[in-house]
């Protein structure tokens, strides 16, 4: 009987190791995903500050070559 429950806790103890293997998968999963997501996020929105910011020096430009001629 008492090697029946030592043999019933080595496995439950495997179960339970396995279980937060996997759980700690899926966490760094989803981290992965989300980070992916930011860092779109974030391309998004440098490439349209840098798209307004040179649209404001093409029109600083332009002013200044208006006034030079």
């Amino acid at each position: 009987m008492k090697k029946l429950l030592v043999i019933l806790a080595i496995g439950a103890f495997a179960a339970c190791n396995n279980a937060s293997d996997s759980a700690e998968a899926t966490v760094d999963s989803v981290k992965t995903a989300a980070e992916a997501t930011v860092d779109s996020a974030q391309n998004a929105a440098d490439a349209t500050v840098d798209s307004a910011k040179n649209a404001a020096d093409a029109a600083v430009d332009s002013v200044k070559d208006a006034t030079k001629q």
